[in-house]
């Protein structure tokens, strides 16, 4: 997958992102990274920053965040089971992602939709109501 020693191989951290499969695309990582959504080890960092294996990343996916620390440094995006060789997720991390679904999971539980669709009549009251108070 990689040489063996990671002295000689250089690879930005945008690069390194694709190709663990976090983004689909450099341009992808690279806005994350610029728009703070990337931190390596706790800090700031620009896409061409260098990664080193045994560094930190911290990552914000949609709701979720993730905390990632470096085991291997590739340039090369192939499948996911051998990304995933790439890198691996604190248990802090893991156990955080899975409260939080837990907690959106009962509070979309705990929001009932209505028992059927709103009629052509009751349409006209929403929309009726909407007009009357500004809505």
């Amino acid at each position: 997958m990689t040489a063996p020693t990671s002295d000689d191989q250089r690879v930005r951290l945008d690069k390194w992102l694709w190709a663990a499969r976090f983004y689909k695309t450099r341009t992808l990582a690279k806005e994350a990274i610029e728009g703070g959504k990337v931190h390596y080890n706790s800090q700031r960092c620009k896409p061409g920053k260098l990664v080193e294996t045994g560094a930190t990343v911290t990552l914000r996916l949609g709701w979720q965040e993730r905390v990632v620390v470096v085991d291997d440094i590739s340039d090369k995006r192939r499948g996911a089971p051998e990304a995933q060789k790439l890198y691996h997720e604190t248990d802090d991390s893991v156990k955080k992602r899975e409260e939080l679904a837990w907690q959106r999971k009962t509070m979309q539980a705990a929001q009932l939709p209505p028992a059927r669709r709103p009629s052509k009549k009751d349409r006209r009251d929403i929309q009726r109501f909407r007009e009357q108070n500004g809505l």
